[in-house]
């Protein structure tokens, strides 16, 4: 039965509903009641596994098909009237050519299942940054995910009612065939169709493809940004607060970065940071002209592997009741999870990701996928700001870009403007991880941390970041940082996780004008001295090679930047002199 009245809205789930001919249409309200009833289904038909209710609360366990086990980027397409539209880092597909393929795809899609139909809210309803998607799906791992990371409940139905448009996205895992699998986007038509996968990244379509790939063009069109950043909060030992956002590639320790906990040094003094956002940020200028962010997410869905006390024990804490699990090690003696780097103790008892019998103890096979998965609310989170729940927006100090480097990129520098900002996000590279399909270790060119995630040509995009930096009039500063960088024994010479808000700190001082810096060919350097390492045992001698800038190694990157940038026929002028500028620069050193 539909609660949704909007008459726009009822004739485009039965024209879809029509076309994949689902034997039953249930529409989710929200309420604990009818999610409690879906998660029944699910357990009784074994999609998916309650785990132990006494250790995890309402956790459930998922496994995906073997094959289906990342975000897809050779099988996500944007599609648009002209292929210029899409640029040359998208894969395109005509709009009339995908709808055609799609629809003998999602013909008949649904027989013998339910199709699920969720109202949700990116971002508070009733805000100036919330946008509305309709989502409908034959999963029901979709379904309590979806309620996991949006807000889904009766005001998103209200704003539906009155009229409120609405981005239109379907999926179906059909058949989990990897070879007819797609990710499509139409941008003009603010929809989203998705088929044959059942892993999250390709199938919560209010995450990437919502906020980040539909969500940055029509921040184009109307005059914000959609970023695929964390939001964090720094309050000082004064008790005053600032808020950067961060802009990293996938598996890179931005979720991490996120929950930091400060050293025992800095929280003794007073020092607090809070958790505003994880994955993504909306962007807008407010009345002062100041940037102004906002998370647009309800939960966070974060990399298992590597998470322990140690590295993020705020997101470990989080994902102690209502969370999803997805492709993780399983412990068959008290029915709870495991992942590598978890802790020292594999069970000897267990599930591998496939299901398989597995004894960590013994095997030479790892227990969980490298990028095995946790969907967590994101009001678990110790750490979470009192600011994540207005919605209303916070005003940015600094922008951090930053990727996984082991030589090249020193610890930290500073843009000399905001234009030079956004050459440095630009010609951002960071070795691949297995968050997507690929090989893992390679450089490749990620600008801004959204070469999978933007919905339009990105020399467009650019040109975008340089039209907002016009309309502010106090913008946030720009760094880079890279905290993964190594000696000539691959051991990193930075601790990272609670010990990057050391150079934060920096970071903060120069926004508002108490710190020095050196002028270096990349930008601003901290001097060794100015990063306060107190209660840290590391040499001067180990800072001085953090922020190195080495003159052979940034010839090869120049080329690597040359080769990028040469995909595109046009680039902004403000970005082509910063890289101009640059090669000068390396070459007088």
């Amino acid at each position: 039965m539909t609660m949704v009245t909007n008459r726009v809205v009822n004739d485009w789930v039965k024209e879809m509903a029509e076309m994949t001919k689902p034997d039953d249409i249930v529409w989710l309200d929200g309420s604990k009641e009818q999610l409690e009833q879906i998660k029944r289904i699910a357990l009784e038909t074994g999609e998916m596994i309650e785990l132990n209710q006494e250790k995890l609360p309402g956790c459930l366990y998922y496994r995906t098909n073997p094959k289906d086990v990342a975000r897809d980027e050779k099988r996500t397409v944007i599609c648009t009237t002209k292929k210029e539209d899409a640029g040359p880092t998208n894969n395109w597909v005509a709009p009339d050519e995908m709808y055609a393929k799609l629809r003998g795809l999602f013909d008949g899609s649904m027989k013998g299942r339910t199709m699920y139909a969720i109202p949700f809210s990116m971002g508070v309803p009733g805000t100036e940054f919330a946008k509305i998607g309709i989502e409908l799906t034959d999963s029901i791992y979709v379904v309590l995910s979806m309620a996991i990371m949006t807000r889904v409940g009766q005001e998103v139905i209200d704003e539906l009612n009155a009229g409120a448009d609405f981005t239109r996205c379907l999926h179906s895992k059909a058949q989990i065939n990897e070879q007819e699998k797609y990710i499509a986007h139409f941008p003009e038509d603010n929809t989203i169709w998705s088929i044959n996968s059942a892993y999250g990244g390709n199938v919560l379509l209010g995450k990437k493809c919502l906020a980040l790939r539909i969500g940055s063009y029509l921040g184009r069109q109307e005059g914000w940004m959609a970023e695929h950043m964390l939001i964090l909060k720094i309050e000082n030992e004064a008790g005053e607060a600032k808020y950067v956002c961060g802009a990293f590639p996938s598996a890179c320790g931005k979720t991490n970065l996120a929950m930091l906990t400060p050293p025992e040094y800095f929280r003794k003094k007073g020092y607090k940071v809070s958790t505003v956002g994880d994955d993504i940020s909306w962007l807008r200028i407010g009345s002062d002209g100041r940037l102004y962010a906002v998370n647009p997410e309800n939960g966070f869905f974060g990399v298992a592997p590597g998470t322990n006390e140690k590295s993020n024990p705020n997101a470990l804490r989080t994902t102690h009741k209502n969370t999803i699990f997805t492709n993780v090690a399983r412990n068959l003696d008290d029915n709870t999870v495991w992942w590598e780097k978890l802790d020292n103790d594999p069970p000897e008892n267990g599930e591998d990701w496939q299901g398989r019998p597995w004894n960590g103890k013994t095997s030479s096979e790892k227990g969980a996928h490298p990028n095995s998965r946790f969907t967590a609310p994101a009001e678990n989170c110790p750490t979470i700001a009192d600011e994540f729940f207005t919605g209303e927006g916070v005003p940015i100090s600094a922008i951090i870009f930053g990727g996984r480097r082991a030589k090249a990129e020193p610890l930290v520098y500073e843009a000399r403007d905001w234009n030079h900002g956004v050459f440095m996000g630009s010609a951002m590279a960071s070795e691949t991880t297995a968050a997507a399909n690929g090989k893992v270790g390679v450089v490749r060119h990620d600008p801004m941390a959204m070469l999978p995630f933007c919905g339009y040509n990105m020399a467009d995009y650019f040109q975008h970041w340089i039209d907002m930096g016009k309309k502010m009039t106090n913008p946030p500063k720009i760094f880079h940082v890279n905290w993964f960088r190594t000696d000539e024994n691959d051991e990193f010479l930075w601790p990272g996780f609670g010990d990057n808000l050391r150079v934060l700190l920096w970071m903060l001082d120069r926004c508002d004008g108490k710190a020095d810096a050196a002028e270096t060919p990349l930008g601003y350097e901290p001097k060794a001295e100015d990063i306060d390492v107190t209660g840290l045992d590391i040499s001067p001698e180990k800072i001085e090679k953090l922020l190195k800038v080495d003159k052979e190694a940034w010839k090869e990157e120049i080329k690597g930047i040359e080769e990028f940038y040469s995909q595109f026929p046009w680039l902004p002028k403000e970005v082509r002199d910063s890289f101009d500028k640059l090669k000068s620069e390396v070459e007088k050193m």
